[in-house]
């Protein structure tokens, strides 16, 4: 299904100072919040990513469990969650990364992918790349290949995606600033 073209840009609030001093926080609420802007999104990386396999989504939490869940339904395949330390029951594998403002733990359950799958990683911002780089040394600890990464913001003078060279990313809405 093609949907009209979209200016996300004109939909993302913006919150200086948040969450500390010096940071402007891109706020994608109003895109979730509107039907036409989080279908235009699903879309949009369905066409991106439709040419390759993809067994599972996961979205890295939280605001890409959102957007993990709306593209697992558009193709037609389950969501998993890569969750903050703690968060997830059974048996976990996690790993410690670098973040914009400091060190930081995620897991995957163990069983959430198998050896063989192919996993799109989801979230709604891209910035120093750790986390996403972070959540693709999980998903290939468990056997699985990463099928690419979809990120409704990327923030590039940050340069994380400098940290995902060889795999696919998709970003919808790119600032330089």
């Amino acid at each position: 299904m093609l949907v009209r073209r979209m200016n996300l840009r004109t939909v993302i609030r913006e919150f200086p100072d948040f969450p500390e001093k010096g940071v402007l926080f891109r706020d994608i609420s109003p895109l979730l919040k509107s039907a036409s802007a989080l279908n235009y999104i699903v879309e949009r990386f369905h066409e991106h990513f439709k040419v390759k396999r993809v067994d599972v989504i996961a979205g890295i939490e939280s605001r890409g469990f959102i957007i993990a869940s709306a593209l697992a339904m558009r193709f037609g395949c389950g969501m998993v969650m890569i969750r903050k330390q703690g968060k997830l029951p059974g048996r976990t594998r996690s790993i410690d990364y670098t973040i914009e403002y400091g060190k930081a733990t995620m897991e995957i359950q163990e069983d959430a992918v198998s050896a063989g799958d192919n996993v799109l990683i989801a979230d709604d911002l891209i910035a120093t790349g750790g986390t996403a780089s972070a959540a693709a040394r999980l998903v290939e600890g468990l056997g699985a290949r990463v099928a690419g990464f979809a990120f409704v913001i990327e923030l590039a003078r940050l340069k994380g995606r400098e940290l995902l060279k060889g795999y696919d990313v998709c970003s919808l809405v790119v600032y330089d600033e």
